[in-house]
């Protein structure tokens, strides 16, 4: 290598590296090509060292212990079916979130960096098919959502799409093949979250993936709300006078992806950030545990509840923390920006999460693959921004209504597998048709003897079939597309 190679761009790295203790990222720089050379100085620039080195003291050299505060309550909740003192503000809440939605102040988000890797997909996760006949795709389920809502209050609903570097142009290239699912493509914006080295737990190392690449991966869900900034996806919405932000994550296919009764709630008290829970089914149910804290809504991971409190009933028997996190949010786009201009920088603390990770071993030159974890993974949660807020609330969903995840790869009695989630669809289909006074089959067992998928174009609620012409009855057996 020539004296060339080692330009200011290069000086600069190897300066900053020096100074966090990290020059042998560039231990390998004189066997790199200059297309490898160039790739690492990128990954180099993509980092924020003095940030990464005070994390390495704090969550890789020292293990961060969780310690429940004292006093923590259950967060108290808006119910799915308001009781009679909360009808007329919850007319009014649906009244104002179809206004906001009217007068295009609200954009869907939708953070879809995974792989399809655990469905044995591959592809982006988003590009799954999902449904029960069509086998319309996470993407096209969530298209189809919006296409309804425009139609339906007569505006352009933005959409942010958040991938990850791994999926971000096989993402793009899926949504220009289905032509945008007929969506305005101006209106659609997709972009790449940021990413975190993997660091050796022992040492503090940065791990190099190859000679000329570091091991990155995702900064986490939280993520989202960083990159909804560097992005310039928030001065987007500025530009279009965007408000609030709906927030969903890429898994479940009849997600509502914009509530006007939630969104309706969450302007109509004033909040910041606000939630959707799920009444959760057992005390160790794998959701997080919405709770206040020294005032502030917080989420309590299931793994850190400790079991006396995850057991603890009411006086009517039922879980005292019983609302559980599946994701779903509202947010107002002033409240982001904020998360993201504070002196220290973006607000959100970083969690630790001990993973195996491979890596090339800079004095053997060899590939190292670990049997058990050896580095840490830094990774930002989105609800840790739930305490930042001055308001936040939580509104009670129904599980057979908008919870059908697909997250595993297994069969009908593994749950949010891809058949457990048609089932889901199948059935809640069958409670619409029924509702419209449509006879639909069952089993012995009382399951649909049939398989049912309603467009998201036709129907977004049960009483959108009042609307179409329907079959007087659906048969045994019958595959049926609305």
């Amino acid at each position: 290598m020539t004296k060339a190679n080692y330009s200011p761009r290069y000086n600069q790295a190897h300066k900053t590296l020096l100074a966090t203790n990290q020059e042998h990222v560039l231990h390998f720089w004189e066997e790199l090509n200059e297309g490898q050379q160039s790739q690492l100085l990128d990954q180099i620039d993509s980092v924020d060292w003095e940030e990464l080195h005070r994390l390495i003291q704090t969550h890789v050299l020292k293990k961060p212990e969780f310690e429940l505060p004292p006093g923590v309550e259950p967060a108290p909740w808006y119910p799915n079916v308001p009781p009679a003192n909360l009808k007329e503000k919850y007319q009014r809440a649906s009244k104002l979130g179809e206004n906001l939605i009217a007068a295009g102040k609200v954009a869907a988000f939708t953070v879809a960096g995974g792989q399809g890797t655990r469905l044995g997909w591959d592809g982006p996760k988003g590009t799954f098919p999902a449904t029960p006949v069509r086998g319309t795709t996470l993407f096209g389920c969530f298209a189809e959502y919006v296409i309804n809502m425009q139609k339906r209050h007569g505006s352009v609903i933005p959409w942010y799409i958040m991938t990850s570097p791994v999926n971000d142009a096989a993402t793009r290239e899926f949504f220009a093949e289905q032509n945008y699912f007929g969506l305005d493509p101006a209106n659609i914006m997709i972009f790449p979250q940021g990413m975190m080295p993997a660091v050796d737990m022992v040492s503090g190392a940065v791990l190099l993936e190859d000679k000329h690449s570091i091991a990155l991966s995702p900064n986490g869900h939280g993520g989202s709300l960083k990159a909804l900034w560097t992005s310039g996806a928030v001065a987007d919405m500025k530009r279009r006078g965007i408000e609030q932000i709906s927030y969903i994550q890429v898994d479940n296919p009849i997600v509502r992806v914009l509530d006007p009764l939630f969104l309706g709630l969450h302007a109509l008290d004033g909040a910041q950030m606000s939630s959707k829970m799920l009444p959760k089914r057992d005390p160790l149910e794998k959701l997080g545990n919405f709770c206040i804290i020294n005032g502030k809504m917080t989420v309590i991971e299931y793994s850190d509840l400790p079991e006396d409190l995850a057991f603890q009933r009411t006086g009517k028997g039922e879980l005292r923390f019983k609302a559980g996190s599946i994701a779903i949010h509202a947010m107002r786009v002033d409240f982001v920006e904020s998360l993201n201009t504070q002196p220290g920088g973006f607000a959100l603390p970083f969690h630790r999460a001990e993973k195996k990770v491979s890596y090339i071993d800079p004095g053997t030159e060899s590939i190292i693959k670990p049997t058990s974890a050896n580095a840490v993974k830094l990774e930002t949660f989105v609800f840790d921004a739930l305490p930042m807020c001055e308001t936040s609330i939580i509104y009670e969903t129904d599980r057979d209504d908008e919870f059908g995840p697909i997250k595993n790869a297994s069969g009908p009695d593994v749950l949010d597998s891809p058949q457990t989630s048609k089932m889901i669809q199948t059935a809640r289909a069958a409670r619409w048709l029924e509702a419209a006074g449509i006879r639909v089959p069952r089993k012995s067992d009382g399951s649909v003897d049939a398989v049912i998928e309603i467009s998201q174009t036709t129907a977004i609620y049960p009483n959108d079939l009042r609307r179409i012409e329907l079959p007087n009855e659906i048969k045994p057996g019958q595959t049926v597309v609305l």
